[in-house]
């Protein structure tokens, strides 16, 4: 059972993964932590994109010799493959690592996959430690992988008058950083981090939003997308909507009009048919609305 250090350890793994949200595609955004021999932090890392160091390797150039003996606390699976990188689940057995907590094994693991490959090698192996906060950050790259197309988001402005319109400049500049991909009001696609991507990796040149919904997505996760966000209008995101291509909703309630004293009007009336509130916050002015497909 894994330890209370383990578990801080895990929660800050999960806490570094999420900044490779919007960055890491077609690769998954995962982070790492390596405690000593003694439960204490020696190394961290995440990975930033795909062809560059992953997590681990990061977190062990940081750890150094106080790896050996101790434990690598990981969101995903060490891979199992040689690519563009040599295999995490390699680099952990040549340091002497003793112990790896994993949250979620990797569906796309090679042969036997990385912790069966550790465990033969004598290392002590834990897997499913926080999986469900673990998949706060990996949820949109595993949906991926099993639909075929990008985790898509809509992100609209709740207009006082009634109706959703796109968001601002402002207020996307903090959404679009989460997601590889933006599509706009006005047809265009984007990357979410401008150049954020690794050379050849998210290819959206000539892309533009056109045709059906489904085919546009399955554009993007050839194109080596895997999530999206759509900046529309109620109107333009309708299409989406009906064919049940919209995983998360995120609706921004302005405060009301001076003199209101609160919000103009009920959240209720912008989460869609079939989708559960699941996050409400505040920030800059703003109410934000979190709701999934039920």
């Amino acid at each position: 059972m894994a330890t209370p250090a383990e578990l801080a350890a895990m929660r800050r793994a999960i806490s570094l993964a999420a900044l490779g949200l919007g960055t890491t595609s077609p690769n998954p955004p995962v982070g790492c932590v390596i405690l000593d021999r003694h439960g204490v932090v020696v190394g961290e890392g995440f990975h930033e994109r795909k062809g560059e160091a992953h997590a681990e390797a990061h977190a062990l150039a940081m750890a150094g010799d106080r790896a050996r003996g101790g434990t690598a606390v990981v969101t995903l699976e060490p891979c199992n493959h040689f690519g563009r990188t040599p295999p995490c689940r390699k680099l952990l057995i040549e340091v002497g690592i003793a112990r790896c907590v994993i949250a979620v094994i990797d569906p796309t693991s090679r042969e036997e996959g990385g912790a069966a490959r550790l465990r033969a090698a004598g290392v002590d192996v834990e897997v499913g430690v926080l999986a469900d906060e673990a998949e706060l950050v990996l949820g949109p790259w595993l949906r991926a992988l099993r639909t075929g197309r990008p985790f898509v988001s809509w992100a609209s402005l709740a207009e006082v008058e009634g109706g959703r319109s796109s968001l601002p400049d402002p207020l996307l500049v903090e959404v679009r950083a989460s997601f590889d991909a933006v599509l706009a009001e006005d047809g265009q696609v984007f990357e979410g981090v401008p150049g954020g991507h690794g050379p050849g990796m998210v290819e959206l040149d000539g892309l533009a939003d056109g045709g059906s919904p489904a085919d546009l997505l399955a554009s993007l996760h050839r194109a080596g997308v895997r999530s999206a966000v759509l900046n529309y209008s109620e109107t333009k995101a309708a299409s989406f909507l009906a064919a049940g291509l919209v995983d998360q909703v995120l609706v921004y309630l302005p405060a009301r009009p001076a003199g209101g004293g609160g919000l103009g009007f009920g959240p209720e009336e912008f989460i869609p048919a079939l989708y559960e509130l699941r996050d409400v916050r505040k920030t800059n002015g703003f109410v934000i609305l979190r709701a999934e497909r039920a």
